[in-house]
């Protein structure tokens, strides 16, 4: 009977404590005339609770999408993720304003023109820092890396958030937005390894040894210093030309971005070695032929 009697005393003294504080979150701190709109503490509570919940639900995000990334990329997603995160709390606090009967559709409409037309203003701007958060978190190209886009060729230097910062091969500084790479086809050179394969392409003309022209292809390639021995050089006969025998000489280096060098070298070489044994780079030939009447 008396265990009895403590339950129910203890049931009532809680009851108490919800009941009280039920009040003391119904307190008023603002109310308008007409009773339209009503701020108390325990709006204030919950509006401090979505806060914190947010915060941590953004974070957990960012340590997930962040993981894998560079130390310096991780600093360049954390500046896009702190404008991002203040977008969200504005959202958040509108959303609990519109719950006490605050007309947000007002404020809505009357800022709709002004953000339709910085977004129109700015929309080249966005489509960069947009695409730079895409290059930060798909790892596609990273610094070093060599690159071809729109025909140009550079080595990555530094990636930011709005532009890309290459050096071409004459030493000038190229500076891409970062919108070029979701509108064209981009070519990483080095993506797959620091070595890759280059060609250079001959022609000679009809009636040449084939047997002979592929040996001192090879040849030259192999006698140059920059050529990797495996894998090795190769020779394909290419087609039968117009005017000549075509061929391509295909080999490995290790440093794409200077090929331009190797391959002058190369083509030293070969018309020299070709003076040598007589073979002939032909012209472009027509014969033409008159009809007298």
């Amino acid at each position: 009977m008396i265990q009895e009697i403590k339950k129910i005393e203890e049931k009532i003294s809680e009851s108490s404590l919800l009941e009280s504080f039920i009040d003391f979150a119904n307190t008023e701190l603002y109310k308008n005339e007409s009773g339209t709109i009503m701020i108390t503490i325990g709006f204030v509570l919950l509006v401090l609770t979505s806060f914190i919940l947010t915060n941590i639900l953004l974070s957990l995000i960012r340590r997930v999408v962040t993981r894998k990334l560079p130390g310096e990329d991780k600093a360049k997603f954390f500046t896009v993720f702190s404008f991002s995160k203040w977008f969200i709390y504005v959202i958040v606090l509108l959303i609990a304003f519109s719950t006490i009967g605050v007309n947000v559709n007002a404020v809505l409409a009357a800022s709709a023109g002004l953000l339709i037309g910085v977004g129109l203003a700015l929309q080249t701007l966005f489509q960069d820092i947009i695409s730079g958060i895409f290059i930060l978190l798909d790892q596609t190209v990273h610094v070093g890396d060599i690159i071809e886009l729109e025909g140009k060729v550079g080595r990555v230097e530094e990636i930011k958030l709005r532009t890309t910062r290459a050096t071409t091969i004459d030493n000038k500084v190229l500076i891409i937005p970062n919108h070029l790479y979701l509108t064209n086809s981009l070519y990483n050179w080095t993506q797959n390894g620091v070595t890759t394969r280059e060609s250079v392409d001959v022609g000679v003309a009809y009636g040449s040894d084939v047997q002979l022209v592929k040996k001192i292809l090879l040849e030259a390639a192999k006698g140059h210093k920059d050529i990797l021995h495996k894998p090795e050089p190769t020779v394909l006969f290419t087609d039968f030309g117009e005017s000549s025998l075509n061929f391509k000489l295909s080999f490995t280096i290790n440093d794409s971005f200077n090929v331009r060098f190797p391959k002058s070298e190369i083509r030293f070489e070969i018309d020299r070695l070709f003076r040598e044994h007589n073979i002939v780079i032909p012209f472009p030939q027509r014969d033409i032929h008159i009809i007298k009447k």
